[in-house]
């Protein structure tokens, strides 16, 4: 195996295969690979050129070590291209659908959260707006947007809209912390949303603001959150680069 970024070795030479464990090996595998790449203790960038000296440094078998690829594959960790070898790739954001915003999230897995401020601006609600914060036309909302970002990667252009009333922050506030820590310390406890996810393709605005090709493919998200009292307090309209996030769902049996 050859890398081309510094700390893959050690990050190799840290597993330990437990052959006692229920757990396949190919599984164990794929989640130490997975660990270390999201990490970051192996880079994106991280080329190996040859699959069976990976089995042998790991300690397993190559059909082993196929099987753990395949899985790093299909989730977006790794490309696979004959002839060339199996580059890691920057790692996707994978977000649960709860009452959070995605600074807090990102900061929680130690991501590193990084915001521009596009826009922040106080003017008169107008139809739409009005409509989902329950306000008449023309009361006073506060219009944000943001390029929020993990390191130096794009990957959100947040809109939010929420009554003027409630704001006591300020633009710079939301460059170093998230919006929904903002609003807490403000006094605003969150305790509904109703959300809807969706896709398209980008404008060219949005490719260039993210980073992405033309016409690439964006996840959507439309919230609008209450608080404990039944009161809207956020409309949000927000598109994700879906080349580096997903949102996570888990079912139950009713």
């Amino acid at each position: 195996m050859t890398a081309k970024v510094d700390g893959s070795d050690k990050a190799l030479r840290s597993f330990v295969i437990d052959r006692q464990s229920p757990i396949p090996l190919y599984f164990q595998v794929s989640q130490h690979l997975e660990t270390a790449i999201v990490s970051g203790a192996i880079r994106p960038g991280t080329l190996f050129e040859n699959e069976i000296d990976l089995a042998e440094a790991l300690g397993v078998s190559r059909p082993t070590m196929r099987r753990a690829m395949e899985e790093l594959s299909n989730k977006g960790l790794i490309v696979r291209r004959r002839g060339i070898g199996t580059r890691v790739v920057q790692p996707k954001v994978r977000r649960p659908l709860e009452l959070t915003s995605l600074y807090d999230d990102l900061d929680k897995t130690g991501q590193r959260p990084t915001t521009r401020v596009l826009t922040f601006v106080r003017e008169p609600a107008t139809g739409v707006v009005a409509e989902h914060l329950r306000l008449t036309e023309g009361a006073e909302v506060v219009h944000i947007e943001r390029l929020r970002s993990t390191g130096d990667t794009a990957i959100a252009v947040l809109t939010n809209y929420l009554p003027g009333e409630i704001v006591d922050f300020t633009g710079d506030d939301l460059a170093t912390r998230g919006l929904y820590q903002l609003m807490r310390h403000s006094g605003v406890q969150l305790f509904s949303a109703t959300q809807m996810v969706g896709a398209r393709n980008a404008t060219d605005a949005e490719a260039t603001l993210l980073g992405e090709p033309r016409g690439a493919a964006l996840l959507t998200m439309q919230r609008d959150t209450m608080d404990e009292n039944g009161a809207i307090v956020e409309y949000a309209t927000h598109i994700y680069a879906a080349s580096r996030y997903s949102f996570e769902t888990h079912l139950t049996r009713p």
